[in-house]
């Protein structure tokens, strides 16, 4: 019998909903900025998350648009209430005073230099899987992976097939991805307030054989994908509960909703 894998967006987007989450909570995440601009709910993100470490020049990004997306606020004191707990990467990005001032903040600032086999992405992940075990949460939530180089945007891709088992999402403001592990049934519980209505199921990498879906506007039966052949995109939900079996690992990516749009689908 397959084993079910449950998925669900639990973090929020909208700043007036006060959305906070503990630590022991299966819903804890760490958040980690990369080196691409930021979405404009990165600050609510923020608050939610338990862990904040920006990959090298993602710590300027925070430095730089953070005060520009809360222009009501002085700039200063922004800086100062979102300090990432940790910078790590080769540091060949950040700029020597963005440095110093998270430094004089108590920001851990981690120099792997000596490693060039690896992303600032992956050095990240790395530090995250060496947490306590304990603790730790094993949801991820990366926000500057997408857009930007395009070979960037394939080596984060990249990274969920490294680490299969983490709960790893892509972020963007009109989108997120998370990896669909291969050998599970997975139910995907939709956060109609987060996401949705358009979607889809992409086979990077590999071919699928065999790919059935429940919960989409166009379901797949036991259909095959593979890139210059058939692939799901443009799709829709038709329930607030998708479910997806498939030989082989898939990426799956929604939209994120806008202001104005439907709650859910009926």
């Amino acid at each position: 019998m397959v084993d079910k894998m449950l998925h669900r967006t639990s973090f929020s987007l909208k700043s007036d909903l006060g959305v906070t989450v503990a630590d022991g909570s299966d819903d804890a995440f760490v958040l980690v900025v990369l080196n691409y601009n930021v979405p404009k709910f990165v600050p609510v993100l923020w608050n939610q998350a338990r862990l904040r470490i920006c990959a090298d020049g993602g710590a300027n990004r925070i430095y730089d648009e953070i005060p520009a997306l809360l222009p009501e606020e002085d700039a200063d004191s922004v800086r100062e209430r979102y300090k990432p707990d940790v910078i790590k990467g080769d540091l060949d990005s950040i700029r020597p005073a963005v440095r110093d001032f998270y430094l004089s903040l108590g920001t851990v600032v981690i120099d792997e230099s000596e490693d060039q086999d690896t992303t600032d992405f992956e050095k990240c992940i790395a530090y995250i899987k060496d947490v306590d075990s304990n603790t730790a949460p094993r949801k991820v939530v990366v926000v500057g992976a997408l857009g930007g180089r395009f070979d960037h945007v394939l080596a984060h891709i990249n990274v969920l097939y490294k680490y299969p088992r983490l709960r790893i999402t892509l972020l963007s403001d009109d989108s997120l991805l998370y990896l669909l592990p291969q050998g599970f049934s997975h139910e995907i519980r939709i956060n109609c307030a987060v996401e949705g209505p358009h979607c889809g199921l992409i086979p990077f990498g590999t071919s699928s054989e065999s790919t059935t879906t429940t919960g989409l506007r166009w379901n797949l039966n036991e259909s095959g994908m593979a890139f210059g052949s058939l692939i799901s995109t443009s799709n829709l939900l038709d329930d607030d509960v998708v479910t997806v079996v498939s030989d082989s690992p898939l990426i799956w990516t929604i939209a994120i909703r806008q202001s104005g749009e439907d709650i859910c689908p009926t």
